[in-house]
């Protein structure tokens, strides 16, 4: 079995080792690094795996799994790039980082795949993008694969639609939360207790979202077969189209892929 060394012992490298140990994983075959030593202790002792200084853990290491903040991105580069080996596989979970930088800051022709996730992954839904470098084969992007689908969904794609899937997988839980809030404030308005709100839009929210998997139906087909003609619902969405929610989403996912594009070019 494959090394992985996972670099940084935040929320999302806690994600993929608890993913990675309940998709059967050998916890000996797993080691993490981290900054802060009861962070990453706390991992090795509530999951069993390997600690390590950051140049070590790359020595071991058939795939590198890099899930520092964008800003300490480059001193980790500079302090594993004599430790990568050929054939080692770089994972990026950076935001904004690109393969052509991290490429540019390992040893030429390391195998390098840029991943967008998001923090579904958290309860192990989570949608992730990813992304081959120059040097990556189809048998590195599977390892990848395997690696994020141990805590959701995985699609490939090129690298230049990273920005997109920023701004709509990888921003997109907090839309929902976002109009989840206002359902439940609308639900404390008309009366209802904030208790029975809340798991009135949760559910219903969970519910809408498991139709539209299990049925595989368009959206639209399925807001249409709730949309009685004269009834409550029509009145709402009229109400929603007279604002122009449904144009303010499309300008704000914009906004957010401009921004993805912003930070990935340097643009603080």
């Amino acid at each position: 079995m494959t090394t992985t060394a996972i670099f940084g012992a935040g929320v999302m490298g806690e994600t993929l080792v608890s993913g990675l140990i309940r998709s059967g994983r050998t916890p000996g075959d797993l080691v993490v690094t981290g900054r802060t030593p009861d962070k990453v202790n706390a991992l090795a002792e509530r999951y069993g795996v390997r600690v390590m200084a950051n140049a070590d853990a790359a020595d071991v290491a058939d795939t590198l799994v890099l899930c520092v903040k964008p800003q300490d991105m480059t001193a980790l580069l500079e302090e594993i790039h004599d430790h990568v080996a050929p054939g080692n596989t770089v994972v990026s979970l950076a935001a904004g980082i690109t393969t052509e930088y991290l490429e540019s800051r390992l040893p030429e022709g390391t195998s390098v795949i840029r991943v967008m996730p998001n923090t579904p992954a958290l309860v192990d839904q989570g949608m992730a993008g990813i992304s081959p470098g120059r040097h990556c084969t189809d048998d590195h992007l599977a390892e990848a694969e395997a690696l994020l689908s141990s805590c959701g969904k995985v699609v490939r794609l090129p690298e230049k639609h990273l920005d997109a899937v920023t701004a709509i997988s990888g921003s997109g839980p907090a839309y929902i939360f976002y109009v989840v809030e206002a359902m439940i404030e609308a639900g404390v308005v008309l009366g209802l207790p904030r208790a029975t709100a809340t798991e009135l839009v949760v559910q219903t929210l969970y519910g809408a979202a498991t139709m539209l998997k299990e049925t595989q139906e368009h959206p639209t087909v399925l807001r249409e077969q709730v949309s009685s003609p004269g009834g409550t619902t029509v009145a709402a969405l009229r109400q929603l189209d007279d604002h122009k929610v449904r144009a303010a989403f499309v300008t704000a996912i914009e906004a957010a892929a401009a921004r993805s594009k912003e930070l990935a070019s340097g643009q603080v």
